[in-house]
């Protein structure tokens, strides 16, 4: 018995969304299309206070507990028992390590129903950094990071020194910035450049920010078959398909486990796999 999709519980409400750089732009279209909802912008409070990518203002604690605090600053002021937030990392990618890597997370949290739903999507990303004295150098840089579509952010001397200018987003401007930063890193005259990683200046990262939104939708429109509460997701996946050439038992998921949030019922799924490959048994490659 596969997981069963239906009709939204949320058509008609209103759904807080705290941001402050443009992310209903991606996200409302999505959410309200797929579950018939109204998604509000909620303003009046500087999500910068709960961290920054230019590192000015550390993050306290992890990337899904600074979403679920935005989310909850969002309700709170605009009054509402739903609501989202997004939040965003980078850092190298999980297969090699030699790229840039950006991870997406979206909570929804539903206080009538007492659930709370996680959209997830990660994939390469716009973000890379220099340091030069030299003003081609710099340009040379700017281009291979997408400038001016993806804006930049620019200090003098090194990554952390306290002063900053952010929003880069057109050559005038960067030019004026890096002489800026070049005269105030005195003898030195080393300049930091970097990605803007804030949403509306990195369209790279709106996009995985619209991966998220979608995959939330997916998952707010999947009911439990036993209670219909939204959100009827996978939870495990168990291990054990058998080695295509000895038979014995592998790491590999033999099937899918998908569980309510509500109500804990939960349903086991085979996978239509029906051997692993060689390669993964710790048998036949140890």
């Amino acid at each position: 018995m596969l997981p069963t999709s239906g009709g939204s519980v949320y058509r008609g409400r209103d759904v807080a969304l705290l941001t402050q750089h443009g992310k209903e732009g991606v996200i409302a279209p999505i959410l309200e299309e797929a579950l018939a909802c109204r998604v509000r912008r909620v303003a009046g409070y500087d999500t910068d206070l709960l961290g920054t990518f230019t590192r000015d203002i550390p993050r306290a604690g992890r990337q899904l507990e600074a979403a679920r605090k935005k989310a909850r600053i969002g309700m709170e002021l605009a009054g509402l028992p739903l609501g989202l937030a997004s939040e965003g990392s980078f850092g190298p990618d999980p297969f090699s390590g030699m790229f840039s890597w950006n991870v997406e997370m979206i909570v929804w949290i539903d206080d009538v129903l007492g659930v709370e739903v996680v959209g997830v999507a990660s994939g390469g990303a716009r973000f890379s950094h220099v340091l030069t004295s030299s003003w081609e150098e710099a340009e040379r840089f700017a281009r291979a990071a997408g400038f001016p579509e993806h804006g930049l952010v620019v200090r003098p001397r090194h990554e952390d020194d306290p002063q900053i200018r952010k929003g880069i987003a057109d050559w005038e401007r960067l030019r004026e910035a890096f002489e800026w930063a070049r005269g105030e890193a005195g003898d030195d005259g080393s300049v930091f450049v970097e990605t803007d990683l804030r949403a509306h200046l990195n369209p790279t990262r709106m996009g995985m920010i619209g991966e998220a939104a979608r995959d939330l939708a997916r998952k707010l429109c999947t009911l439990c078959p036993d209670c219909e509460a939204p959100g009827f997701q996978l939870a495990e996946r168990v291990p054990g398909l058998p080695c295509g050439e000895c038979r014995s038992p592998t790491r590999e998921a033999r099937a899918d486990i998908y569980r309510c949030l509500l109500c804990g019922h939960q349903v086991t799924v085979e996978r239509p796999e029906t051997a692993a490959p060689a390669g993964r048994c710790d048998f036949c490659n140890p």
